[in-house]
C-alpha cells in the first residue's frame, strides 16, 4: 500500500521533444512526465524516433491561455472531427499546431483524461479557468445526441463572435480613458517642465499678474512639489478601484447599473449585452440543453448583473409554467423586438432561429455604434487637447499681452 501511495505522488515534470514520425516528419512538442526515460517509452510506442527531450524552462512555463486560444482550439477541434478524424490523434493535431506551451500542456491531460476513458465534457470540466460550465454543458450535450462535431462547431462560432463583440466594446470603452490619459501626461509635463520657466520670468518682472495666470503657476507648483503623490494617488485609486470590483460583487452589481445609464455608452453596452444573450441562449437551446438549464447558464454568461437577476427570474418563472415571452416582458429589461421574436419562435417551433437573428441584428447595431462613436471621439479628442492646452497657453502669455497693451 506504501509503494502504491509513492507512485501515485510521483511528481510529473513538462518536457519539451523533438523528433521523427513514421512517414519520416519531424514533430514536436510538450508532455508531462515523471522524468525523460518515461517521455522517450510513450513516444517510442506512438512510432516517433525521439531526437531531442529537455525539461520545458519556468518563462515557457508561465505564458498564459487566452480566450482566443480556446476559440481557435475549439475551430480546429470541430473541423478535425467533421473531416473524420479520430478524436485523441486530433488532440495531437491540435496540440502540435499551436506554438504556446501552456495550451499544449493543457490539451495533452485533456487526452489523456479522454484516453482512460472520462469523457470530453467530464475532461473539460477539470479545467474551469479555462472551459466553463457554458461550454462543458454543450459538449455534454452535443455527446448525448451524437453529435459533437455540430456542437463544436456552435461553440467555435459563439465563441469567435463573443470575443469580436468584446473587442468592439472594449475598444470605445478605452477610446475616452484614452483620451484623459493623454490629457493628464500631456498636462503633467507642461506644469513640470515648461511652467516653472514662466513663473521665474515673471517673478523677476514683479509685475501684477492675471488670475488665470496665477491659477496655472499654483497648479504647477503643486504639481512640482507633490508630483510623486499625485501620480501615486491616481495609479492607487485605479488599482484599489480594479481590486475592489474583483472582490465585490454587490460593488460590481452597482457599477453595472450605472454603466446602462450612462448617456452615451449605456445604449451600447445595452445592445452588446443583449446580443450576447441572445447568442448564447441560442447556442444553448439548438444543442438540446433543456430551457430551464440553458436559462441558468445564459444568466452566468449575460456580463451584466441588472441581465443576470433578470434572467433567473425569468428561469424561476419558467420553471412554474410561464411561457418565456411573458417572463421577459415581466422582467421589464429586454427590448421589446426581442420578446417579440421569441414569442414567435415559441408559436413557430423555431426559437433558436429567432434568437439567432436577434443576435446578428443586435451586434449590427453595436458595429454601427461603435463606428459612429469613433467617428465622435475623434474630434472631441481634438477639441479637449486644442482647449486644454491653448488655455494654458493663453494663460502663459496674458501678461505678455497685458504689458504690451499698456507700451
Amino acid at each position: 500500500m506504501a509503494q502504491a501511495r509513492a507512485l501515485t505522488q510521483v511528481k510529473e515534470i513538462p518536457f519539451v521533444w523533438e523528433g521523427v514520425d513514421k512517414s519520416g516528419k519531424k514533430v514536436k512538442g510538450e508532455m508531462l512526465a515523471a522524468g525523460e526515460a518515461v517521455v522517450r517509452q510513450i513516444l517510442r510506442r506512438q512510432g516517433i524516433t525521439v531526437q531531442k527531450v529537455r525539461k520545458q524552462g519556468l518563462l515557457a512555463r508561465g505564458r498564459s491561455i487566452s480566450e482566443k486560444d480556446i476559440a481557435l482550439f475549439t475551430r480546429q477541434l470541430a473541423t478535425m472531427l467533421k473531416a473524420g478524424v479520430p478524436l485523441l490523434q486530433a488532440f495531437d493535431i491540435a496540440a502540435r499546431s499551436h506554438a504556446n506551451p501552456a495550451l499544449q500542456r493543457l490539451l495533452g491531460e485533456i487526452k489523456t483524461d479522454v484516453e482512460a476513458g472520462t469523457s470530453m465534457s467530464a475532461a473539460f470540466r477539470k479545467h474551469p479557468k479555462h472551459f466553463d460550465s457554458l461550454y462543458c454543458n454543450l459538449v455534454h450535450a452535443g455527446e448525448q445526441a451524437g453529435m459533437l462535431d455540430a456542437v463544436l462547431d456552435r461553440i467555435a462560432t459563439y465563441k469567435e463572435k463573443m470575443l469580436a463583440l468584446k473587442g468592439k466594446i472594449k475598444s470605445a470603452l478605452f477610446y475616452p480613458v484614452i483620451v484623459i490619459a493623454i490629457a493628464f501626461i500631456i498636462t503633467a509635463g507642461i506644469m513640470l517642465f515648461v511652467i516653472p520657466a514662466f513663473k521665474d520670468l515673471y517673478g523677476k518682472s514683479g509685475a501684477d499678474l492675471p488670475a488665470l495666470t496665477a491659477l496655472v503657476l499654483y497648479i504647477s507648483d503643486l504639481f512640482v512639489a507633490y508630483w510623486y503623490l499625485i501620480f501615486g494617488s491616481l495609479i492607487a485609486l485605479v488599482a484599489g478601484s480594479i481590486q475592489a470590483l474583483k472582490r465585490s460583487p454587490r460593488l460590481r452589481a452597482q457599477v453595472d447599473r450605472w454603466a446602462l445609464q450612462l448617456p452615451v455608452f449605456g445604449p451600447l453596452i445595452e445592445k452588446a449585452t443583449v446580443a450576447r444573450w441572445a447568442r448564447t441562449f441560442s447556442s444553448m437551446f439548438a444543442a438540446g440543453v433543456p430551457m430551464v438549464e440553458a436559462l441558468d447558464a445564459v444568466a452566468g454568461a449575460a456580463g451584466n448583473a441588472v441581465f443576470a437577476e433578470a434572467t433567473q427570474k425569468i428561469r424561476t418563472d419558467v420553471a412554474t409554467g410561464a411561457s418565456l415571452a411573458a417572463s421577459l416582458q415581466a422582467a421589464r429589461v429586454f427590448p421589446n423586438m426581442l420578446i417579440q421574436m421569441v414569442a414567435i419562435g415559441e408559436e413557430s417551433g423555431a426559437l433558436d432561429t429567432m434568437l439567432t437573428k436577434v443576435a446578428d441584428y443586435y451586434e449590427r447595431e453595436v458595429d454601427d455604434a461603435v463606428a459612429a462613436l469613433s467617428s465622435l471621439m475623434e474630434p472631441m479628442i481634438m477639441v479637449v487637447l486644442g482647449v486644454l492646452i491653448g488655455g494654458i497657453v493663453i494663460a502663459m502669455y496674458l501678461p505678455i499681452f497685458k504689458m504690451g497693451s499698456v507700451v
